[in-house]
């Protein structure tokens, strides 16, 4: 039984991680007591930045290289003549817009021909104007077929 005592089973042993030391006298003290010591800096380490900056200089270049043209404004004779039924109908801008479920501005907007077109707005805009503001025919009134 005894010889039973004497052998010893290790049923789990750690093993060595290496260890990430901060610091320069952690480092020298790791050196002092004979451990491998290696030293790596990160380029970024510690900051946000994801690219370097010829990085951001050839993301740049293929910007300028692949303009895209902006959408299309809302033409000037659309913003007319939607000024124009308007203030034929006696609205001013904050009643049409309550008229059509939109805000003042937009409708500030569209008759000064600062916006992408909306097709669901100028439908919107049709009707309650009576008046055509797509197609040839802008500035006609509305006919029913």
């Amino acid at each position: 039984m005894s010889e039973e005592w004497d052998n010893t089973t290790v049923l789990r042993k750690r093993t060595e991680h290496a260890k990430v030391i901060k610091g320069d006298a952690a480092i020298n003290a790791a050196r002092r007591a004979g451990a491998v010591v290696g030293i790596e800096r990160k380029n970024a380490g510690g900051t946000n930045r994801s690219h370097s900056s010829s990085d951001h200089q050839k993301i740049a270049k293929l910007d300028r290289d692949n303009e895209v043209a902006p959408p299309p404004k809302l033409s000037l004779s659309v913003g007319k003549a939607i000024q124009q039924a308007r203030q034929s109908k006696g609205l001013n801008q904050k009643d049409l817009g309550q008229k059509i479920n939109e805000k003042a501005n937009v409708i500030n907007d569209y008759e000064m021909s600062r916006t992408i077109p909306n097709q669901q707005v100028l439908s919107k805009l049709e009707r309650a104007l009576g008046v055509r503001l797509r197609g040839k025919n802008i500035g006609e009134p509305l006919n029913s077929k």
